[in-house]
């Protein structure tokens, strides 16, 4: 059941990202998703695999997107 729960709460937080107009929402969505895929891979008992994803597509994907956001906005001025 659990399993169920995490496997639409990731993707419904990837359909989100991708229809988001904020592009800093659809890095904090791409977070989520990522969180929850980490917390699935640890209920099915894959910890070395949930800690990778854990790492990568929860912490630092979303830092990067986040980075060249804001390193590519257009200044007004």
């Amino acid at each position: 059941m659990l399993e169920i729960v995490l496997s639409i709460l990731i993707v419904l937080s990837a359909i989100l990202a991708l229809i988001q107009k904020d592009l800093l929402k659809a890095a904090i969505l791409t977070g989520f998703s990522g969180a929850a895929l980490a917390v699935l891979f640890q209920v099915l008992l894959a910890p070395d695999v949930a800690l990778t994803q854990a790492i990568v597509e929860a912490a630092i994907v979303p830092i990067f997107i986040a980075l060249a956001v804001k390193k590519t906005q257009r200044s007004d001025g």
